[in-house]
């Protein structure tokens, strides 16, 4: 068993300003990977990552299993701390 789960908030870095506003489903879909912890009953933060080539923001996700949450701010802690 893992302490925590690591993944993307978003498939995709973040939609340019306007981008992808006619579309509900790309819209949708851009928020997938925060389901399973929404459905899990399981604790997440986003943390920040930094830009793409672009310049658009990337952000990851932790996951922890359910009622950690004080390890789950307590490893995003650490995460923030050695992030370049």
């Amino acid at each position: 068993t893992y302490d925590f789960i690591v993944t993307p908030v978003t498939p995709t870095p973040a939609f340019k300003l306007g981008e992808n506003m006619q579309d509900p489903l790309v819209m949708y879909m851009a928020d997938i990977f925060t389901v399973l912890a929404s459905l899990g009953g399981m604790p997440a933060i986003a943390m920040p990552l930094g830009n793409n080539k672009v310049g658009l923001p990337l952000s990851i996700q932790v996951m922890a299993k359910q009622f950690k949450e004080a390890e789950l701010l307590a490893f995003s802690r650490l995460l923030e701390n050695i992030k370049p």
